[in-house]
């Protein structure tokens, strides 16, 4: 983008703009206009005055809020640096979902410095942790059902640890179209809870480096570090879990430019080459075995 202006950090302020107010306009504004059009269709007939007053200015306040946050999505600034390296913090053969090398925002929103992020699911049928087919008539399947519930997670970075969230609990997958409906309703009521809900369990480190990564989903009570804990590369976090505005148990992971999600850009990220391999986040549906 030619002419814009960039932070010293090398964000240019149209992304770090984005990145804060994006993803809350369109849930909020949507929930807005359902409320007015539920109203209109459900309420009492005639409306009380007092409510009639206000329910226009809330349905233009909701409009505005969803066009802005929808076309927040389309738009796509660049970033002036180079990825951060990260270690992979699996092991075993597990495949992207919702990558940046597919397409960015990897997650369709800004927001929460989801920019980048990538999804890992573990699908690895040489050692026998096939992870199950998505559809059938099942809705919702229990967590353990899927190989990478309950998997240790290990640090991608030298660093400190600078948040640890455990408490929530793991839900059922939502396995199959209607599953999936339900959590794109769950996901509205998460969004006005903040990250927090729709990351569910998660953690952040500081690399050395200055950035901070975050992995989420993390599985209740699972997380073995604590604030101020110093990690090296490879060293144990917590397990993979089904919490948050999760489909599946999975590893969301992602770097950004502040420790605090709602108030993050996210940065570009690759893991590291090992070898004469070359430093690459894989695509949508690319298996990464480690």
């Amino acid at each position: 983008m030619t002419g814009e202006r960039t932070m010293p950090d090398g964000v240019p302020a149209v992304h770090r703009l984005l990145a804060r107010t994006g993803g809350i306009a369109a849930p909020v504004g949507a929930v807005l206009v359902v409320a007015v059009a539920a109203l209109a269709l459900f309420g009492p007939d005639p409306v009380p005055s007092g409510i009639r007053v206000v329910t226009l200015p809330v349905a233009v306040i909701g409009v505005l809020l969803l066009g802005a946050g929808t076309v927040s999505l389309f738009l796509r600034p660049t970033l002036r640096r180079s990825p951060v390296r990260l270690a992979p913090p699996v092991t075993g053969r597990w495949v992207a979902v919702n990558s940046p090398a597919t397409k960015v925002p990897s997650h369709g929103t800004h927001a929460y410095g989801q920019t980048f992020a990538v999804d890992l699911v573990l699908d690895d049928p040489d050692s026998g942790r096939r992870r199950p087919e998505h559809g059938g008539a099942q809705a919702f399947r229990a967590p353990t059902d899927y190989p990478a519930f309950g998997v240790p997670l290990r640090s991608p970075v030298d660093g400190t640890v600078v948040r640890v969230r455990d408490s929530q609990r793991d839900h059922r997958a939502r396995a199959n179209a209607a599953g999936v409906a339900y959590m794109v309703l769950d996901g509205l009521v998460r969004e006005l809870g903040g990250p927090g809900r729709v990351l569910g369990n998660h953690l952040v480190l500081r690399a050395d480096t200055g950035e901070f990564v975050l992995l989420a989903h993390l599985q209740q009570g699972s997380a073995e570090v604590r604030v101020g804990d110093r990690v090296g590369i490879g060293d144990p976090l917590a397990r993979c879990g089904n919490t948050g505005n999760s489909s599946e148990p999975h590893l969301h992971l992602q770097v950004m430019d502040h420790p605090r999600p709602g108030r993050a850009v996210g940065l570009p990220m690759t893991f590291r080459g090992e070898g004469a391999a070359p430093d690459r986040v894989p695509a949508d549906n690319e298996a990464m075995t480690v």
